[in-house]
């Protein structure tokens, strides 16, 4: 509107605005002081209690947050200003810089898989927006090595065919300053030769040489329309979606799919876009189609809601801080100028809170496409679990693609492209999510740290007391330990382990939390995550750590009989230590032997020292679950049982057949649940076995060898078919089968 519009216009938004707050304050439960729910007044409520209503204002409306926070105080709601996060009470996106800088540790992870620190090196970028925005001109200034070379809004083009990064630099960083800037303020001389700013105005815009050698075309003019093709086709290192507008469909959509039709005289295709990585600082720049149409032709892009989530994620933060410390001010133990105060100084540490996220998510999303067409399978088989959970994935709504079409994709080589996983990830974390914050788990006290790490380290030092008793205390642990399980251990481990194992999700959580503890996986993915190695390298590390937890999650899960994580850690941790201590004089040839190969492997990648010795430590100490429970029951010691234990399985060849059925890589679902199947079988015979020959309180190996010695015909009719097999090269799964068969009926 016009400067002398701009007052009337604001308030008749504001008025509409705060009718519209009041009507939904109106329909909504809320809580008494002493947490008794209060239904909405004259509503006839057909669903359960529900008193958790917040409000992010968006699109121009981020003024309103005070506004609207002034309404939920006067209506006594109980979120007080933690309704509306981001006033003047609040964290100030911009000013954070927090959904660009979220959306840059896309673009990091991008460019590190492709051998490229982007913090240094030199790329060529071309965007959408202008410095005054908010995610555009923050983004431009996370690193001094980028080179802008092409820019637009709704106002003007931008040109620099052979940017100065210093001087661009600078020059953005002024606008950024400025209190309503826009490309025409940029200082001319800080220019290079050929470019310019040019007004979206003009019926055409004139190309220098320079323009015409960046832009790939011979035309020495072109309308604005055509020139925002040209820009998104060019070829560059890196297009920055930071402005409003769908500007990429594929091209099995129409334009009316996309749903922008300003923007459709210019849309392309997502198999013609030029830049080799995207980041979606913006909402719907592309089009999901258009995003795996990209994807399909080796362009690096995510989803607009994993790259920009870190605004949500610091809104969400905000309002978790707001209800524990509103509880403190409300007790009389916080003053409200002071809580203000705290707010602000947490505003680093929230920031670092909410980054580390953006870091784990985009890492699991490379870690789950590092699968390549090997994890097709098993990736079409989680699509269908979230169908039939209560996630209640839409392939149709989400863009996942037919069964059949994504069978035929993986016998061409292919896989779920970057932008697919995402959508199956973020089902993934609703399903564990539902399973979870329903459960008992979330009452353990091992997972108490899971919530004080969800808060800033101020209020964890100062108001301990505060985030234990808080509101959303079962939703804030369900919610970390969803990400921790699907970040740290792959989108699928939580469902295939269920599936295999016959038990429900809270029970492989409950097995995470407990093999995370006992196994020290905190300290095993944080050397990772330093680890000075080659982003793909970095990948592989995360994908053997993965693997050597998921055998001691399965254990624990088989073992555990239900039993919350810090019984099971409290049981079993002393005596784990001890086999970890002694695990050199325990292991037999053949274990000894696998450790060697696992550990050559690793080497072979470029594992570094230390992070080679805790995953063989982990990997030598398979089997320590059972072994150590065994110990307990038995009333023996851990190291004895543990040699007991090897010996039969040397003098069986249970130990080879296990190692045999480890390392087999199944290409179905159907395989995988029979791989692990195996697995257990060949573990649980001895264990069985163990529990019938050994008395309670002698000493298991003289009763191992003592069986041994008067059972040479039953041992001989396991051990010859297990040399058979060894000596025939090839291992299939029908020959451990085989085996595993024979074994169960020699020792029933």
């Amino acid at each position: 509107p016009a400067p002398s519009n701009r007052d009337a216009w604001l308030a008749e938004g504001t008025a509409s605005y705060s009718i519209f707050i009041r009507a939904l304050l109106s329909l909504t439960d809320n809580l008494a002081p002493d947490g008794t729910n209060i239904p909405p007044a004259d509503v006839t409520c057909h669903d359960a209690p529900d008193p958790y209503l917040v409000v992010a204002a968006d699109k121009g409306t981020a003024t309103f947050s005070d506004t609207a926070n002034a309404i939920a105080e006067a209506h006594g709601f109980w979120l007080g200003d933690a309704f509306a996060s981001g006033g003047a009470k609040g964290y100030d996106h911009k000013a954070m810089a927090i959904t660009a800088k979220g959306a840059w540790i896309s673009v990091q992870r991008h460019f590190r898989e492709l051998g490229v620190d982007v913090q240094v090196d030199p790329i060529r970028v071309a965007g959408v927006g202008d410095m005054s925005g908010d995610v555009f001109g923050n983004g431009m200034l996370l690193s001094p090595a980028i080179e802008l070379v092409a820019a637009f809004d709704h106002r003007h083009f931008f040109f620099d065919p052979a940017p100065d990064a210093a001087a661009g630099f600078a020059e953005r960083a002024r606008l950024f300053e400025l209190p309503r800037s826009s490309w025409d303020d940029y200082d001319r001389a800080s220019i290079s030769a050929g470019g310019g700013v040019f007004a979206r105005s003009l019926k055409s815009v004139p190309l220098s040489a320079e323009m015409q050698a960046m832009l790939g075309t011979a035309a020495t003019s072109l309308s604005p329309s055509d020139l925002i093709t040209a820009i998104l086709r060019m070829k560059t290192d890196l297009m920055w979606f930071g402005g409003i507008g769908t500007y990429v469909k594929a091209a099995s959509e129409s334009n009316a799919d996309a749903g922008d039709r300003t923007n459709d005289p210019h849309r392309i295709d997502g198999r013609d876009l030029g830049a080799v990585v995207v980041g979606e600082g913006a909402n719907l720049g592309v089009t999901q189609a258009g995003r795996i149409e990209f994807a399909a032709k080796g362009g690096r892009i995510n989803t607009d809601f994993i790259d920009n989530s870190a605004g949500v994620d610091c809104s969400d933060n905000e309002v978790n801080i707001k209800i524990a410390l509103n509880a403190e001010v409300t007790a009389g133990r916080l003053s409200g100028a002071d809580r203000d105060v705290l707010l602000a100084e947490m505003t680093d540490d929230v920031a670092h809170l909410v980054l580390a996220d953006n870091i784990l998510q985009t890492q699991a999303l490379s870690i789950a496409e590092r699968g390549g067409a090997a994890a097709l399978s098993g990736h079409i088989r989680l699509i269908q679990t979230l169908e039939a959970s209560a996630a209640e994935l839409d392939r149709k709504v989400e863009g996942l693609a037919a069964d059949d079409v994504l069978i035929q994709r993986g016998h061409g080589g292919g896989a779920l492209e970057r932008p697919e996983l995402a959508v199956v990830m973020a089902y993934a974390k609703m399903a564990i999510y539902d399973g979870l914050v329903v459960s008992s788990l979330t009452g353990d006290a091992l997972l108490v740290p899971d919530l004080h790490a969800a808060f800033p380290g101020a209020m964890q030092q100062r108001f301990a007391a505060a985030i234990d008793s808080h509101r959303l205390r079962c939703e804030l642990i369900a919610t970390k330990l969803t990400n921790q399980l699907v970040n740290r251990g792959g989108l699928g481990l939580a469902f295939e382990l269920a599936e295999e194992l016959g038990v429900g999700l809270a029970d492989v959580a409950a097995a995470f939390v407990a093999a995370r503890d006992l196994f020290d996986f905190p300290a095993l993915w944080a050397a990772i995550d330093a680890a000075p190695v080659a982003g793909p390298v970095h990948l592989d590390l995360h994908v053997a750590a993965i693997a050597v937890l998921r055998s001691q999650m399965a254990d624990l899960v088989r073992s555990s009989g239900g039993a919350m994580p810090s019984a099971l850690v409290q049981r079993l941790k002393p005596g784990i230590g001890r086999l970890g201590d002694n695990i050199d004089a325990i292991l037999r040839p053949e274990p000894r032997a696998q450790l060697d190969r696992f550990a050559a492997g690793l080497t072979a990648m470029g594992a570094p020292a230390e992070i080679t010795a805790a995953l063989v430590r982990i990997e030598a100490l398979d089997g320590a679950v059972g072994v150590g429970l065994l110990a307990s029951d038995l009333g023996t010691t851990e190291a004895a049982t543990a040699a007991a234990y090897t010996a039969l399985g040397e003098a069986t060849g249970l130990d080879w057949a296990k190692g045999a059925a480890t390392a087999l890589g199944p290409t179905d679902p159907w395989e995988r649940l029979l791989k692990a199947g195996l697995v257990r079988d060949f573990e649980q015979l001895r264990l069985d076995l163990l529990r019938r020959i050994v008395p309670a309180g002698t000493d298991p190996v003289a009763a191992v060898t003592a069986w041994l010695t008067a059972n040479p015909l039953l041992v001989a009719r396991i051990a010859a078919p297990v040399a058979r097999a060894r000596s025939g090269g090839i291992v299939t799964t029908a020959m451990l089968a085989h085996l595993a068969s024979q074994a169960r009926v020699v020792l029933a």
